[in-house]
């Protein structure tokens, strides 16, 4: 009889419990709703500003503007960054953070329209989705500081503001200053073509400048006067192309030509390349990289010129978290797919047909959690070095049809119009209902840091990047 009257009691609490769990998730929800107008004009000003690295400045302030408003705390400037911030609200434990982005690439501009059609030709535009990355972070995190506020949950919540993710990396500049170190656990997403809990890594990577310097002569007057620097960059990306063959699958190796001289007629006395190296560990990247640098050498030497190898910044890969990538799976599965009108599926057969991908539609549909793989392939981001300082949980939420080439117009379109916003709100969402688990569950949070003190090891994190402050102005 007692231990009848033990196990109601226990069962009657655990329902009384996840009642109350309930409720605050409906809460969120609700705020969510409430803002959505406001969250998609922020995202559609950032959409419109489309601003490069270290450059987001209307972008930034559209989103400090918001936090201010709602009664954040914002630190603005962080890390030696102007386009740096840190909004928080509350006190004590747990401290929970979200990442926002909001850069884009250039040479993308576009309307919200299903064929290419620039806006500026040349100009900027949002084609990895981070006007509506930023913004549905930061909604997510005024929806957990209003519960902060009403005294319904307890903690710290801090959106983090982080320019710079697709060219500096500007997370590294921020992780060098400790702006993370105080986190318990720290919340991230990604737009997609699909939507789900995202528990797979990403490729570690370095970017370096080599130049080249030579003697210019007349061309064809006393070229023999000449030292070509040139001539060393085509005899180093030769070689970079002849090392492909014996590298291990799961390298890659990217480059840009910035300068190889500017006439005809001279014999060019200064060269340029930006050189990308990529694997999925940083212990594997290493090498390559150190082998890439040295052909550098060698290439100045065959072409009797000097040269030089300055270091951009290098990125970690990502620590995956299957603790709290379960939780956010559960919160997805909660919230149900994403549905589309005839008008939005129709958007997104032309955006298929304009780009060459096969006739599919848009997939709103919730994803089981997948296993976390080895070698997932894919890009990489500077949120991996956050997960080297603390757990970070994530996700991708379905901004775009299905197969859409990324870091292309057909993005850009998307995030500016409901199909990216439907998304944006989604990851809102999901975010906020698995912040709620956090503030609630301090099991859940203790499940999450074991994980990631177990995937890390006893390796100790460094950033890799030069000295001195960020970039800022560079291109």
């Amino acid at each position: 009889m007692k231990l009848k009257l033990i196990t109601f009691l226990l069962l009657f609490t655990s329902s009384i419990y996840a009642q109350k769990i309930k409720k605050l998730k409906n809460e969120v929800i609700k705020s969510l709703n409430d803002e959505s107008i406001e969250l998609i004009k922020i995202s559609d000003a950032i959409w419109g500003a489309a601003e490069i690295a270290f450059q987001e400045s209307i972008s930034s302030q559209a989103l400090i503007k918001y936090a201010k408003e709602n009664g954040f705390n914002v630190e603005e400037g962080v890390a030696e960054t102007p386009t740096a911030f840190i909004a928080s609200y509350g006190s004590g434990s747990p401290v929970i953070g979200i990442l926002g982005e909001f850069d884009a690439l250039p040479g993308l501009s576009q309307k919200t329209s299903s064929n290419k059609d620039p806006i500026i030709e040349g100009a900027p535009g949002h084609g990895c989705g981070h006007n509506l990355f930023g913004t549905a972070s930061l909604g997510a995190a005024v929806s957990i500081k209003k519960l902060i506020e009403q005294g319904k949950l307890k903690g710290t919540v801090k959106f983090y503001g982080t320019p710079a993710e697709e060219k500096f990396f500007g997370k590294l500049w921020m992780a060098r200053a400790g702006l993370f170190d105080d986190l318990d656990v720290c919340l991230d997403w990604h737009p997609s073509d699909s939507t789900e809990a995202d528990v797979q890594t990403s490729l570690a990577l370095v970017d370096f400048i080599v130049e080249f310097y030579g003697q210019s002569a007349h061309a064809s007057a006393d070229p023999w006067n000449g030292r070509s620097a040139s001539d060393a960059l085509e005899l180093y990306t030769h070689g970079i192309n002849s090392y492909r063959e014996h590298i291990k699958p799961t390298v890659r190796i990217h480059y840009d030509i910035q300068d190889a001289g500017k006439v005809v007629n001279v014999v060019p006395d200064y060269s340029r390349i930006w050189v990308r190296v990529r694997d999925t560990k940083r212990e594997g990247m290493t090498p390559v990289y150190e082998q890439v640098k040295k052909m550098a050498s060698g290439a100045a030497i065959l072409a009797n010129v000097e040269h030089s190898v300055r270091l951009v910044s290098g990125i970690h890969e990502l620590l995956p978290n299957r603790a709290g990538g379960r939780a956010i799976q559960k919160n997805l599965e909660i919230l149900g797919d994403i549905n589309y009108t005839q008008d939005e599926l129709d958007f997104a057969y032309q955006i298929q047909e304009a780009t060459m991908k096969p006739r599919l539609g848009i997939d709103g549909k919730i994803k089981p959690l997948r296993e976390t793989l080895e070698h997932p392939g894919g890009g990489s981001t500077d949120v991996g070095d956050v997960s080297y300082i603390v757990p970070v949980v994530r996700m991708g939420a379905t901004t775009a049809p299905i197969g859409t080439p990324w870091h292309s117009w057909a993005v850009v379109a998307c995030g500016g119009m409901s199909i990216g916003h439907k998304g944006m709100m989604q990851a809102a969402k999901a975010l906020s209902m698995t912040m709620v688990d956090m503030f609630t569950n301090p099991k859940l949070i203790d499940e999450v840091k074991k994980e990631f003190k177990t995937r890390k090891g006893d390796y100790i994190y460094k950033g890799m990047l030069p000295d001195g402050p960020p970039p800022i102005g560079q291109q």
